[in-house]
């Protein structure tokens, strides 16, 4: 298959204002809201939830040019105000649609599948992280049908990115090195990403792989890719995040797997890091050397950094809060002693031989759960009526040091894996702010049942 010319990031990212001649044309030809002016109906629509959106643009015209419009995104961007969405890859994304999750209206919503290749599959350990109205793939680990031997992994330097705008993929600038499981974070107010080590490892294989040191800077302007210091080691499955603005920009890089060993010559085993290594960015040249900070925890306190969350200007000097979810137990890191503290407990247990989902989503820790799966031994066609379970989502407050829970349907209709599923996290402008006040009105009488 060949793949699609890359897409410029900046004719497709770019914004139309409330006075678009898109939105002037649907203006003058059509009618939002029958007794309302145009401009005021507009930023009333402006309030539905994305989640519910797909439901309202088969209720007319107007409706469906306006909601497919970037007008519509425009409006959020302008009036300042987010919505908190959670995103969850299953599977491959080219196979299996990801879903965006509400958790305000408890509402779920497919996207479409990312473009297809049939020469390769299985793709996984891929990075997904969002930048202001587009979601971004990154990278990732595959079989390719044009490989041999064909049943060993290879890595990915594809790179897809999902526009809110059209409700479509582009893929983009592919990375200069393939890598899956690796350090990956958005260079705050810069337009860029940030992506470091990773390797081969796919999820069917608990060991081997390759490992890398690279170090790469995306420009989402320019939609390309350019290398940077490596790594002071080879290192893989690791966790990235900055800390600081301007001169005292960071890139942490924290835990992960460098070398293995084998026991009895034929068994490997990953030698896990302890510690972490930062660089400094500097305006100008883009980045500084490495340096590493030395070990996190004493030696049998754990054996792996368990997965890592970061709530931006999470502590009182605007530095992020770092999170760690080690079985139960949450984590608090200290960047003072260079410790892991810990924070808290998960009041509800894992179901057995199940892990938790763990995530940020607008300043709370989610740790999310499947219950009351459907069963294995189901038949095929039963699977495809019934709904896999039940999420439960247990939210921890850091700043008020409470814990509250909720509940919804779980949309596949499949028993949902956390430890092989990929989640990032979305922020969408979703309120409107006229003459000093919001705008308020039931959205449920909007939706259509």
């Amino acid at each position: 298959m060949i793949q699609p010319t890359p897409s410029s990031p900046s004719s497709s990212s770019s914004s139309s204002s409330p006075s678009s001649p898109q939105l002037m044309q649907i203006y003058e030809s059509v009618t939002l809201i029958p007794g309302l002016p145009n401009d005021v109906a507009a930023l009333i629509l402006s309030l539905i939830p994305y989640s519910h959106q797909a439901r309202l643009k088969p209720t007319c015209k107007s409706w469906k040019l306006f909601l497919s419009s970037k007008t519509l995104i425009a409006l959020r961007q302008t009036h300042r105000n987010l919505s908190h969405l959670l995103c969850i890859f299953p599977q491959d994304p080219s196979v299996a649609s990801p879903y965006l999750f509400d958790p305000q209206n408890l509402a779920w919503c497919p996207l479409p599948p990312m473009p297809c290749n049939p020469h390769v599959y299985g793709l996984c350990n891929f990075t997904s992280l969002s930048i202001g109205p587009h979601l971004y793939v990154i990278g990732g680990s595959l079989f390719d049908t044009r490989s041999f031997p064909i049943d060993r992994p290879s890595p990915s330097s594809a790179v897809f990115r999902f526009d809110f705008n059209t409700s479509s993929w582009d893929f983009l600038a592919p990375m200069l090195t393939p890598r899956g499981s690796f350090a990956c974070a958005a260079v705050p107010s810069s337009g860029e990403i940030l992506v470091a080590g990773g390797g081969s490892r796919h999820t069917l294989f608990s060991a081997a792989g390759s490992r890398m040191t690279s170090v790469e800077r995306y420009d989402i302007g320019r939609n390309e890719w350019v290398a940077m210091d490596g790594l002071p080691g080879f290192r893989a499955g690791c966790a990235g995040f900055f800390v600081g603005e301007g001169e005292e920009r960071e890139f942490w890089v924290m835990g992960g797997y460098g070398e293995s060993r084998t026991i009895s010559g034929v068994f490997p085993i990953d030698e896990y890091y302890r510690d972490a290594v930062v660089m400094e960015l500097k305006n100008g040249n883009g980045g500084g050397r490495w340096r590493e900070l030395g070990d996190m925890w004493e030696e049998g306190e754990r054996v792996r950094l368990g997965k890592v969350v970061v709530i931006e200007d999470g502590d009182d000097r605007g530095r992020p809060a770092v999170f760690m979810l080690d079985g139960n137990d949450i984590f608090r890191y200290n960047m003072a002693s260079n410790r892991w503290f810990k924070e808290s407990r998960i009041p509800r247990k894992a179901p057995c031989n199940s892990l938790f989902g763990f995530v940020v989503l607008d300043g709370e820790l989610h740790a999310i759960t499947l219950l009351k799966a459907v069963e294995t031994t189901e038949t095929r066609r039963s699977r495809l009526h019934k709904r896999a379970g039940t999420l439960y989502i247990q939210i921890y407050n850091p700043k008020k040091k409470t814990w509250r829970s909720l509940i919804t349907k779980s949309p596949f209709h499949y028993s949902l894996d956390f430890n092989t599923a990929v989640m990032s996290t979305i922020r969408l402008k979703i309120k409107a702010w006229v003459n000093g006040s919001f705008i308020r009105i039931s959205i449920v009488n909007l939706i259509l049942t």
